[in-house]
Order: structure tokens, then C-alpha cells, then sequence
């Protein structure tokens, strides 16, 4: 859990390096936020933490250097149930060019899940780890709710073991699931650990089960710019399910005190740990126009 709401912290690294790899055309960043305009889009009050500002137009100079084309905006935790920041930026980049994951609550007026739809939504995140989401309690009464306009559920955890606890209730729910940042599995764990152990076998007993290749620098005390102890956990999810890995920036890498990683660097490494340009292209580009629905 961050600090404090009140603790302040740094922006993105705004001079992102060009990848030293071939980048495939049509590149989708599936985890990432836009703050901005808190005068317009006001920051929830039961919020885990309070952003540094980071506009679209930073992060869209970001995409045009390290070659992303299209993007998925999750609507950040510090907005709560408010998701207009990110209806708006969807209609301002066009449905070709980005999709949004919301934050909703059981309670939420079918009428504006159907809105939140026509507007370029896929998902729902919910999490154990920040305020402004809701748990996975919640995870039933939303199903019913979202199962009707395709949609998937989010997961982001405190920790892996988390997944191992809830492994039979995830393994019964009747929505398409999507895990966060490599399950929240930290290098130090290791692939033997028994949260991704339970995430490796819900990815392979199920066909819509997801899991983002994100945010490592994070769970991880090994140093930059490799991260060494995430490449085994990153290589053993894409080689279980090379069909159903995303790869995200988590751009502008809110709640980080550490070293700023450089946007160029992380998906170069991601390249280094993901050799074989088709699955690269799978993980890229392929899979995620399968999961949020680009054409």
C-alpha cells in the first residue's frame, strides 16, 4: 500500500530512449494513466495516493518515440468511480486508438455500464492493493453485471499469494479474467512460489484468463535496467500462454520512489526476454486487439 496520500511523488522520465530492437507496427500498451485537469477530473477524497501531474500529450510524445500506436487507459484509482478523464481521452483519440478499463461498483446504473461501453470500455479493475476500486468481494455482483457486454475483470493483488487463496473462487468465475503486473509475483519469489504457481494453472485451464507483462521494475529488489529475477517469471508466462500475455508501459509509474525506468529500456527488455519476433508480435499486437476488441 503507498505511504501517504500526501506523499509526493516524481513524474515520468520525459526524454524516453527509441528501442535499440524492431518494434511491430501497431503496438498496444494495455496498462497505463493519464493525470491531468484535477480541476476538471477531481481526485477521489478515500484515495491510496496523489499523483504527480502526466498529460496526454507527455505520454503520447512517449508512444511516438518508443513505438506505440494504440493504448488501453486504466482509469486510475485516485479518480474512484468518476471515469471521465478517460471517456474523455478515448473520444478524443478515436476508438481505433484506444480502449479504457473503469472502475464501477455493483451498484452502478446498467444504464451507465452501456454509456461506459459505447464510449470504448472493456473492463472493470478491481484491487486489493490500492483505495478507490473496491475488492474482490465484489467480483460476483460484478460478473452478472459485466457479463452481458463482454467485458473482463482486472485483478491487481497486494502480493501473489493473494491469487493462491482465491484460486477455486477465480477458477469458478464465469467472466474473462485479467491478471495485473505478472500476478504481483516479486523476482525474489520465483517461479516455484505458490501465487504463480496458481496463476500459471489458471492460464492454462482456462481460455480467458489474461495476465499483463507490466510494472516489473516494482516487484523486484534486483537492479536496473535488467530487473534480473523477473526475466524467468516474465519467460515462464509467456511460454505457458503465449496466447494470452499483454504487455503494458504502467506509464508514468505512479506510487515510485525508485529509479525512474526509462519507457525505451523497458520495452527493449521485454524484446530481450521475448526473442522470437512472432510471439512478439502476439504479445504486442495480436492479443491485446483479441482482448479489448481493436480491429
Amino acid at each position: 500500500m503507498p505511504d501517504s496520500i500526501d506523499t509526493a511523488y516524481p513524474g515520468p522520465d520525459l526524454n524516453p530512449r527509441k528501442p535499440c530492437h524492431a518494434i511491430p507496427e501497431g503496438v498496444i500498451d494495455c496498462h497505463c494513466h493519464v493525470f491531468d485537469q484535477f480541476d476538471k477530473y477531481s481526485l477521489a477524497t478515500n484515495r491510496s495516493y496523489t499523483p504527480a501531474r502526466a498529460t496526454l500529450e507527455q505520454y503520447l510524445a512517449m508512444c511516438k518515440t518508443v513505438g506505440i500506436a494504440r493504448t488501453v487507459q486504466v482509469n486510475a484509482s485516485t479518480f474512484g468511480m468518476d471515469n471521465s478523464i478517460t471517456l474523455d481521452l478515448i473520444a478524443n483519440l478515436g476508438q481505433d486508438k484506444a480502449r479504457g478499463v473503469c472502475g464501477i461498483t455493483p451498484d452502478t446504473p446498467n444504464a451507465e455500464v452501456e454509456r461506459l461501453h459505447q464510449g470504448g470500455f472493456r473492463g472493470v479493475r478491481l484491487s486489493t492493493h490500492v483505495k478507490g476500486y473496491g475488492g474482490f468481494d465484489a467480483l460476483p455482483a460484478l460478473a452478472a453485471k459485466i457479463k452481458p457486454f463482454g467485458w473482463h475483470a482486472q485483478l491487481h493483488v497486494s502480493n501473489s499469494a493473494e491469487l493462491a487463496s482465491i484460486e477455486s473462487d477465480l477458477m469458478r468465475c464465469p467472466i474473462p479474467i485479467v491478471f495485473d503486473h505478472l500476478g504481483c509475483a516479486r523476482g525474489e519469489e520465483g517461479i516455484a512460489a505458490p501465487g504463480f504457481q496458481a496463476l500459471l494453472r489458471m492460464l492454462k485451464s482456462h481460455n480467458d484468463r489474461w495476465v499483463k507483462i507490466s510494472s516489473w521494475y516494482r516487484r523486484t529488489k534486483a537492479a536496473p535496467p535488467d530487473y534480473a529475477n523477473m526475466k524467468p517469471l516474465a519467460q515462464a508466462l509467456v511460454a505457458t500462454r503465449p496466447d494470452r500475455c499483454v504487455w503494458g508501459s504502467n506509464w508514468p509509474h505512479p506510487v515510485w520512489n525508485g529509479a525512474m525506468p526509462n519507457d525505451g529500456d523497458l520495452l527493449d527488455l521485454f524484446c530481450d526476454w521475448v526473442p522470437d519476433a512472432t510471439t512478439r508480435q502476439q504479445v504486442l499486437v495480436s492479443n491485446p486487439e483479441k482482448l479489448y476488441g481493436f480491429t
